[in-house]
């Protein structure tokens, strides 16, 4: 690995290891094995460039592990909600190896007021995440047309968010992924014209 790479890899170590606010340049350095500070500006521009690229290179990653996890053992044959079910389990296991990337996203949030490249960063890479997760979860993203895949992946967002802060909180109060089908039936069914709901 050249510089680049070795500084966005130590980056990424640092975020899980030490997290956002409390990650130094040198801390970086260190980390990476790249001797001179200076690098860090060269390749990067600043060391917040560098920890925003570091997790969301990690973001994706994830993505990349589910996605194969999803493909081992999700069976093509199973119907929609036996594959919906697989797959939100699926994530929820992902938390437990994947702890300090959800603990330092959390972290990000009470950054965001304070550094605009963060927020824009986040903004400009939420799009195609939430393209991703309504591909990746589920059947209902397949084949719809960009707008409402997008709305698909946006609700995929914020239950992977909120799933994310409960098991960070409290593990063993996590919906599994029957749960969640049972309560978004009910829901739907409880929204749905013929019951005389409006709106």
């Amino acid at each position: 690995m050249g510089n680049r790479e070795d500084l966005l890899a130590g980056a990424k170590r640092c975020l899980y290891e030490k997290g956002y606010a409390r990650t130094t340049a040198r801390d970086i350095a260190a980390a990476s094995g790249v001797v001179s500070l200076a690098a860090i500006g060269y390749h990067y521009g600043s060391k917040e460039a560098l920890l925003n690229a570091a997790l969301l290179q990690a973001l994706e990653e994830w993505g990349e592990d589910l996605g194969r996890i999803l493909s081992a053992q999700v069976d093509p044959a199973a119907t929609p909600r036996q594959r919906f079910e697989a797959a939100w389990t699926a994530v929820v296991r992902s938390f437990e190896e994947n702890r300090p990337l959800w603990a330092v996203q959390f972290e990000l949030v009470a950054h965001m007021d304070k550094t605009p490249e963060l927020r824009q960063a986040f903004a400009e890479s939420g799009r195609q995440a939430r393209l991703g997760l309504a591909e990746l979860i589920g059947d209902l993203g397949v084949g719809a047309d960009e707008h409402t895949a997008e709305r698909i992946g946006a609700l995929y967002q914020v239950m992977l968010s909120g799933l994310a802060a409960q098991w960070l909180v409290d593990p063993r109060a996590v919906p599994t992924g029957s749960d969640l089908v049972e309560v978004l039936q009910l829901l739907a069914g409880g929204l749905h014209p013929a019951t005389g709901t409006t709106g």
